[in-house]
């Protein structure tokens, strides 16, 4: 197979794996076509108001100061008096969006959602605001329009600022929530002369929704433990207070109006959410109104949390719900149909009314997840061969009638509580049921998938061996032999074919089952390959065999570990530091030896740092970009000194400008950051420095010159000037101190070379990356060359990790981006800080790329090995992905597995990038004497 149809066949095979995980694990569970079932008792409520404090977090609301008092006098007092409070319990991914769809629509969003950025609507679902009469929504674009374009009819009507409002280096954040506070009371002061909209404002089933998005903003910008945070939960506790009252004024307190305040997701100290750390999952609930019950006095309660004696909240009974119980709260408060979708259970120790109303509004919610339940069982059962259907044995046909018999017998009889027990049960079973049909073919596909891996793998093992090493013999296979084999596959693929089409699968099924086939069939063509390597490892000693395997092994285990926990890379790269001691290396290479064990002690230091983004350092990163000043300076001395090194000015002065954008890089962190502290907001000229920096830092190496040092150099200074710029504290240091890794790791690796008698040691000070490419001087593969592989394999994942786990979302910190944009903007925000995760990794893949050329080794054969050990790693993230156990753990075991993924088709293109940084130069210095003549 030649390099190109082998790149191209690499790529979608990974591909392939990388979206199966999606439709294995995070297929949407949502299903159309059910009945609206609604409590036939009249409601206790005929409008209800929604407040929902995005990134309020439970302990900050509930708290007390220093004074005993609390920060939202107001929303204390109605818990204490009027209403009923608990926390609401949120899931990961603790984001906005995901966090409102649980809210109004009862059910937890599925990951399809990322790919629109939290905000479209990637399925059609249904919510509360579509089964009222009318809703009115006011707040940020990024929420509400999403309710809107869900709904049927022109029902719902929303007001929202500019995007542009929701500014993280704005004066004041709060300014948001005053605008919904303000607008909501002048459209009453309106509706007074509009007859019509009066008129719709004093229907049944009316919803008021408030979004109020300040508390997040300022919780972003000054993190939730500042003055500000807490000042903007006093001016939403305000907000209410007035609204409430202006409500209750206008409905001339007809008791009819029922006011539930809460959260979409809270936010960690560091002021960052997304993962399912308590201060993200832990959110407040205050309901209180028409149809709710009061407080209830206990004499103790027990919650693992042990904060109610914190909050002095002890003898206030604490009513906790998960996320989705809101949707069918709201509901039944005002007599509308439970949406579709949803999986909440109704929490009856909220509702003030009568045995029955419970009882019957109970039924409803059983009714209604059971619909969801028999919609999946009957979409399973069409597309599954009878006589291999497994149906769900608890809710068979006659339970069901039997569980529904029996609670209509029990209302009947007046036996609630019976009743109500029933319900709950049934509403457990229904969904452990749709749990069951909606990962019903998970073990297939994921069979399917495993065997795909293991298929490839192998392939790329065999094409090393065939390709790379002497051992194996060239052995023409017959032609009868391969039409057998062809015809073999051919046949096993028409009866998968036949197989899927008769239970009419989906068109992904197709793809996941047949592409084993081709796989295999490659590998079984090789079978000779198999044959010749097996005879050889035979001739080894078992000893050494089985040592071999066994470091691979642990080498390969290390890196899985490293994943969950940082610290493993710090005892990877000790080890690396006594590499030369153990290979006795050292002995021809004292002084390099030396700098080499330093610089691997230094870079184990980072991943035993907290993680990013939590401590905000500026002065590191100052200190960061004036030692890059200086080491650029030293290297500039020493370039002059000796001869001949720069044949032009053009060289100086290419290196003078990246020594400039070195020094305005750490000047424009500095300023920014003085700016948003005294927020004057982010100064424009700051901003156009920092964009430029961006847009030069990959064009500025392609200046340099060839020759190895200088080009790799040039290359770290570009990176590090952008760098710096998305900096927050000591992860400024980690480039330099890796490229100083890297550096040191080229010359290792020819003192290796040498030391195993492989090659004459080349002048690495005179070696050219432009004319390295000479085929004739190309080895084959040596044991050695493993290692070398897996060097470039920890780096890699050293690069990833060295500065913090960003496999968790909420290590994700807008702080890093301030120098670019402080507007909320989630794709150029992400891609911003996943540039800042691939500048080690462009710095990593240059190394190795120098690595290759200088050990005369072709790019492909080692990278090959590359792949072999990723895809190792790969398998085995694949079956660590879960989907039991804590919302965090199900989440941390898919990231890692797409990060796995991602990262072996991302050195698929770094391979390319680090050959096109390193080879490539742009000569502008003829153009312009061209011109000149």
């Amino acid at each position: 197979m030649d390099i190109p149809v082998f790149i191209l066949a690499g790529l979608l095979v990974h591909f392939v794996f990388l979206v199966s995980i999606f439709d294995i694990y995070f297929s949407s569970p949502l299903v159309h076509g059910m009945t609206p079932q609604q409590t036939p008792l009249p409601p206790p409520a005929k409008r209800l108001v929604l407040f929902v404090a995005d990134g309020l977090r439970a302990d900050s609301l509930y708290e007390l100061d220093g004074n005993n008092t609390s920060h939202a006098p107001y929303l204390r007092a109605i818990l204490e008096n009027n209403g009923s409070w608990g926390i609401s319990h949120t899931r990961v991914p603790t984001e906005s969006r995901p966090g409102h769809v649980a809210l109004i629509a009862g059910f937890y969003e599925d990951v399809s959602a990322v790919a629109k950025g939290w905000k479209e609507n990637p399925v059609e679902f249904d919510s509360v605001f579509n089964e009222s009469k009318y809703t009115w929504s006011w707040g940020s674009p990024d929420i509400l329009p999403m309710f809107a374009k869900g709904a049927t009819g022109d029902h719902v009507y929303t007001f929202c600022y500019t995007a542009e409002s929701e500014d993280f280096g704005a004066q004041d954040a709060s300014k948001l929530d005053t605008w919904v506070f303000d607008h909501v009371k002048s459209f009453f002061n309106s509706s007074r002369s509009n007859q019509t909209l009066f008129s719709a404002l004093n229907e049944e089933k009316v919803v008021l929704f408030m979004h109020l998005l300040g508390i997040d903003t300022n919780g972003h910008a000054h993190r939730p433990n500042s003055r500000e945070y807490k000042e903007n939960i006093r001016k939403v506790d305000e907000g209410v207070k007035e609204i409430a009252s202006m409500l209750e004024s206008f409905y001339g307190n007809d008791g009819k109006t029922a006011f539930i305040l809460t959260s979409d997701h809270g936010m960690t100290d560091w002021g960052s959410h997304g993962a399912g750390h308590p201060s993200e999952t832990l959110t407040p609930l205050i309901v209180w109104g028409a149809g709710v019950n009061y407080p209830q006095q206990v004499t103790s309660q027990f919650f693992e949390d042990n904060v109610l004696k914190e909050w002095k909240l002890e003898n206030l009974k604490r009513l906790d719900v998960n996320q989705a119980d809101i949707a069918p709260l709201m509901a039944s408060l005002i007599g509308v149909p439970f949406p579709l979708n949803s999986v909440g259970t109704l929490p009856l120790e909220y509702l003030n009314n009568s045995a029955h109303f419970k009882a019957e509004s109970m039924f409803t919610n059983a009714v209604q997840v059971l619909e969801q339940f028999k919609v999946k069982m009957n979409q399973k059962k069409a597309t599954t061969l009878s006589f291999l259907f497994t149906p769900f044995k608890p809710l068979s046909d006659p339970e069901q009638i039997n569980f529904l018999k029996k609670t209509r017998l029990y209302i009947q009889q007046q036996k609630y509580d019976e009743a109500v027990s029933l319900c709950k049960t049934l509403i457990n079973l229904a969904l452990e049921g749709l749990s069951y049909y909606h990962t019903y073919d998970r073990l297939f596909l994921g069979l399917s998938i495993a065997m795909g891996f293991v298929g490839w793998t192998t392939y790329v093992i065999l094409v090393i061996v065939k390709t790379h090493t002497n051992l194996t013999k060239t052995v023409q296979s017959s032609d009868k032999e391969s039409a057998a084999l062809l015809y073999g596959f051919t046949f096993v693929g028409m009866m998968i074919t036949f197989f899927l089409l008769i239970q009419t699968s989906p068109w992904t099924y197709y793809i996941y089952c047949l592409l084993p086939v081709p796989v295999w069939y490659a590998v079984m063509r090789e079978l000779h390959v198999i044959q010749n390597l097996t005879a050889n490892l035979w001739s080894l000693p078992i000893s050494q065999s089985l040592g071999f395997i066994l470091i691979s092994i642990l080498g390969i285990e290390i890196l899985v570990f490293s994943f969950f926990y940082r610290a493993t890379l710090t005892v990877g790269l000790l080890v690396f530091a006594g590499w030369p001691v153990i290979t006795q290396l050292w002995v021809q290479a004292k002084t390099t030896t030396l700098i080499w064990t330093v610089l691997c002690a230094l870079l184990a230091v980072f991943p035993l740092m907290p993680v990013v983004g939590r401590e905000p350092n500026i002065p590191l990163v100052i200190a960061a970009g004036l030692l890059t000043l200086l080491i650029s300076g030293f290297s500039l001395a020493s370039s002059c000194k000796s001869e001949n090194k720069y044949r032009k000015n053009e060289d100086m002065k290419v290196h003078f400008y990246q020594m400039l954008t070195i020094a305005l890089s750490t000047y424009v962190v500095s300023n920014t950051h003085n700016s948003l502290k005294n927020k004057q907001g982010l100064p424009v000229f700051n901003q156009i420095i920092s964009w430029t920096t961006l847009v030069s830092s990959s064009v500025l190496p392609l200046l340099s010159p060839t020759f190895l040092f200088q080009r790799l150099f040039s290359i770290l200074l570009s990176l590090m000037a952008t760098y710096l710029l998305l900096s927050t504290g000591y992860e400024a240091l980690f480039p330099l101190v890796l490229s100083g890794l890297m550096f040191v790791w080229i010359h290792m690796e020819q003192e290796a070379l040498q030391h195993y008698g492989l090659s004459l040691k080349p002048k690495l000070a005179v070696f050219n990356f432009a004319y390295a490419t000479d085929i004739t001087q190309f080895r084959q593969l040596h044991l050695d060359d493993i290692r070398r592989s897996f060097f470039f394999v920890f780096f890699i994942v050293t690069a990833f990790f060295g500065t913090g786990n960003i496999a968790s979302v909420n290590s994700f910190d807008p702080a890093s981006v301030y120098c670019f944009l402080t507007v909320f903007s989630p794709f150029m925000m992400g891609g911003l800080l996943v540039l800042k995760v691939v500048i080690p990794f462009v710095l990593v893949s240059c190394a190795f790329e120098a690595v290759q050329v200088t050990t005369q080794l072709s790019s492909k054969s080692l990278f090959l090995i590359v792949l072999v050990i990723s895809d190792i790693m790969a398998l085995h993230f694949f079956f660590l992905v879960k989907d039991y156990g804590s919302w965090l753990e199900i989440g941390t075991s898919i990231s890692h597995y797409v990060l796995v993924m991602s990262l072996t088709m991302f050195m698929m293109l770094m391979n390319g990038l680090a050959q096109l940084l390193t080879t490539k130069r742009l000569d502008l210095s003829r153009r312009t004497k061209h011109h000149a003549t």
